[in-house]
């Protein structure tokens, strides 16, 4: 094992961590690394932040160059080179030196393949243009950002709202341009599900984002330095238009050598990223991956997954029992200001799957609101109806955003159910938390809702409900909130009032319960349902509500369209 050889293709996330992994285990190996570009271990989650000028210094982008990877690592990087094909009979692969056209042979004892994923470009005409950009490296950072600033761009198109798209449009609204983005979908944000996708875009919509949502690109039209881009029926110009519609595993190499691949293009490899073949591995955002949450096979091309496959690739060339455990889907974007964090699956995911699942919308300060300049965070959990387990959580707000969610991605990670939310000892001063802090709200409402102290019901259901006169639809804010905005055929009585006003409630009538957030509304639930009622109470509250029902929503345009 010491003297083995090993090559690896790509030298960015994935392939980066299994080399340096490998020399710390075995001084003695000659490793190898390919990448057919001019950098390696380049920071591509902070593309965008360059070309907004959030990170100043080119060097800034570059965790490592060839020259500190080897002084290092004593690794062989060979830059501008592209590995070719893969003999796995005669166990050696083919490399081309893109700066002299040459072509080469290197053998191998093992290998790993890195390659990554390409964005993907439609088959539209005028595709091709000029102005038309992808993202993926640090070449493609330096070309969008050299171009916006000779051609003093004003206007620009990106197309696609997940998160490079999202990202990009900041960015680009930063540097002080007009920015449209265009998503086919009914929301952008993929991993979020619709009612909290809303917040979102309307908070974008606030800062200066136009947003066209189910709205596709069908042509480009280049006119000297200005394009026409043509979305549905309508005609758009800009200086500039970035393509961020998603990506693929750039799996060719692996293909052509007869490597089993899925019906997407990833290559297929084992809990111990092994590929078909018994000497080659394959790590990033080009493999199959197992979701941890559903067990399902899937492609989630996110940096940490890649970084801790590449560990798993090294210590099982060395010797050392290692598997990779599946991808949960923990991520975080910021959009201005705001954060947005997701982690497990959604409920679109939990549908597909006809799990048997609930969910419950809180909305907790992010310190003591007491303490100056508290925000609320809006999270949404899906969790087991049986055992209360939770299976994923999105949040969308503003400072502690990042880390409830990482406690609950934790959670999840280590099977925790509400219950255990309930007993989690978080830290806590004024600044940071509440003496209850919001992921022990998240706990104490599921738990609430296993143990029949409430029952609910959701924004999707009040439309139907609107039409039944046999039932009571009742608001519990004060006559103020009320009057200030309110779901239709609500009636109102203030929470605080709501005990001497029970002879006006028909106890043979079900009561539909709600307020601001969902918390005075579970009280008049307790206060309604020890009095006799059935009742049930609105999830999230008017809050939710509003922020998908307002009156944008039906602007084919606006921010929220077609919720069903």
């Amino acid at each position: 094992m010491n003297n083995e050889k090993i090559l690896i293709v790509g030298g960015v996330a994935g392939g980066a961590s299994t080399a340096a992994r490998l020399r710390r285990l075995n001084e003695k190996a000659q490793i190898i690394m390919f990448e057919k570009g001019e950098y390696i271990s380049f920071a591509n989650c902070g593309l965008p932040y360059y070309i907004g000028g959030e990170i100043k210094e080119k060097e800034k982008l570059t965790l490592q160059t060839p020259e500190s990877f080897k002084k290092r690592f004593n690794i062989d990087v060979r830059i501008f080179n592209e590995v070719i094909s893969i003999d796995r009979n005669e166990k050696k692969v083919k490399v081309k030196n893109i700066k002299t056209n040459e072509i080469y042979e290197e053998s191998y004892d093992k290998l790993v393949l890195s390659p990554g994923a390409e964005p993907f470009k439609p088959n539209i005409e005028g595709i091709d243009s000029n102005l038309v950009f992808t993202l993926r490296n640090i070449p493609d950072t330096y070309k969008i950002k050299d171009y916006i600033e000779k051609n003093n761009c004003k206007k620009a198109i990106v197309v696609g709202g997940g998160y490079i798209g999202i990202e990009m449009a900041e960015n680009l609204y930063n540097l002080g341009l007009d920015v449209t983005v265009v998503e086919m979908q009914n929301q952008i944000i993929a991993p979020l599900d619709f009612d909290m996708a809303c917040e979102v875009q309307r908070y974008m919509e606030s800062k200066g984002i136009k947003l066209m949502l189910e709205s596709s690109l069908k042509k480009v039209t280049q006119i000297e330095n200005t394009l026409e881009a043509t979305i549905n029926e309508d005609k758009l110009t800009a200086d500039i238009l970035i393509l961020a519609i998603g990506v693929r595993p750039e799996s060719k190499i692996a293909k052509e050598a007869g490597l089993e691949l899925n019906e997407r293009g990833a290559i297929i490899v084992s809990d111990n990223m092994l590929t078909s073949d018994k000497d080659i591995y394959a790590v990033g955002d080009a493999v199959e991956i197992v979701d941890f949450v559903s067990k399902e096979k899937a492609i989630i091309p996110l940096a940490g997954p890649a970084n801790k496959q590449g560990r798993i690739v090294a210590d099982n060339i060395c010797g050392i029992e290692s598997k990779y455990t599946g991808t949960q889907g923990s991520a975080i974007l910021k959009v201005f200001d705001m954060t947005v964090a997701t982690t497990g699956i959604n409920e679109k995911m939990a549908k597909k799957l006809n799990l048997n699942y609930d969910k419950i919308f809180t909305f907790s300060s992010n310190h003591a609101s007491y303490y100056p300049n508290s925000e609320n965070m809006s999270i949404k959990t899906i969790f087991e109806k049986e055992t209360g387990k939770i299976l994923g959580a999105q949040i969308v707000g503003f400072e502690g955003t990042d880390k409830r969610c990482d406690v609950l991605a934790t959670a999840i990670r280590f099977g925790a159910t509400a219950k255990d939310l309930t007993r989690l000892e978080l830290c806590y001063a004024p600044p940071y938390s509440s003496a209850k802090d919001p992921v022990n709200m998240v706990g104490f409402a599921i738990e609430n809702i296993i143990n029949n102290k409430v029952r609910n019901f959701h924004w999707e259901d009040i439309e139907q409900l609107q039409q039944n006169k046999d039932i009571i639809l009742l608001d519990t804010r004060t006559e103020k909130e009320y009057n200030n905005g309110h779901i239709k055929g609500f009636i109102n009585i203030p929470l605080d009032e709501l005990r001497e006003n029970l002879d006006k409630i028909d106890k043979t009538k079900k009561v539909y319960i709600t307020c601001q957030i969902g918390l005075r509304g579970y009280i008049g639930y307790r206060i309604l349902a020890q009095n006799g009622y059935e009742c049930y109470n609105l999830s999230g509250g008017y809050r939710l509500y509003n922020s998908i029902y307002n009156e944008t929503k039906t602007d084919t345009n606006s921010a929220c369209v077609n919720p069903k």
